[in-house]
């Protein structure tokens, strides 16, 4: 798929969900608020029970980039977690690797963060991790190969270029945006989480299924 196709689709998928998943579709939401087709601007009949809870399961699983599977790994997890299964699961999905790479502005959306990671530019406490999905622990810094420092991608994060376009970095993470580092300083809190869902609601959604 070329990379056009991909932005419309990812433009489509916000008009969709009515949350931007990208800085394109956050501007394209601001010019048509509205979903797609033809009868995205008229007033749909009420969505039932099932398709309320299904549009913020893939609300919040447009938002990390998962495939259900995945998302469905981690729901379990934090199911099994003490505490509220719908804040565990955003607070785990929010420790990915990838996530944080986003958050700390290396990068300008999550595919690119992921990309950074797949692509062998993450370093967590000195070490190489490959794997968008590890799990970054308290304390542990996250930072972008000194090889890597130079390519222009990290050069544009390293001057503040994202800044315009990412929510405000939030307080679990200290980050030194210039020398491109970052420490997970504690685990993170729904409330502080930059993603929009009703998490209740997709606790719901699976614990029908």
């Amino acid at each position: 798929m070329s990379t056009k196709a991909r932005t419309r689709g990812k433009v489509k998928l916000s008009r969709a969900l009515g949350v931007a998943l990208t800085p394109k579709a956050a501007r394209y939401l601001e010019k048509r608020p509205y979903a797609p087709g033809e009868h995205g601007r008229t007033k749909r009949k009420a969505d039932s029970d099932y398709a309320v809870r299904l549009r913020e399961k893939q609300r919040l699983r447009a938002q990390y980039g998962l495939r259900e599977k995945q998302l469905r790994i981690v729901f379990n997890e934090a199911r099994r977690t003490q505490g509220l299964t719908g804040e565990n699961l955003v607070e785990l999905l929010e420790m990915r690797l990838d996530a944080l790479v986003l958050r700390a502005g290396f990068a300008r959306t999550t595919a690119q963060a992921r990309q950074a990671v797949v692509h062998r530019h993450i370093l967590v406490d000195g070490k190489l991790v490959d794997r968008p999905s590890f799990r970054v622990k308290p304390g542990q810094t996250i930072h972008v190969k000194a090889k890597s420092e130079q390519l222009e991608p990290f050069q544009v994060a390293a001057a503040g270029g994202h800044a315009e376009v990412l929510p405000k970095v939030p307080g679990y993470l200290e980050v030194e945006l210039d020398k491109l580092q970052a420490k997970l300083a504690r685990r993170p809190k729904r409330a502080e989480v930059p993603v929009t869902a009703d998490v209740q609601l997709v606790v719901e959604y699976y614990a029908a299924r």
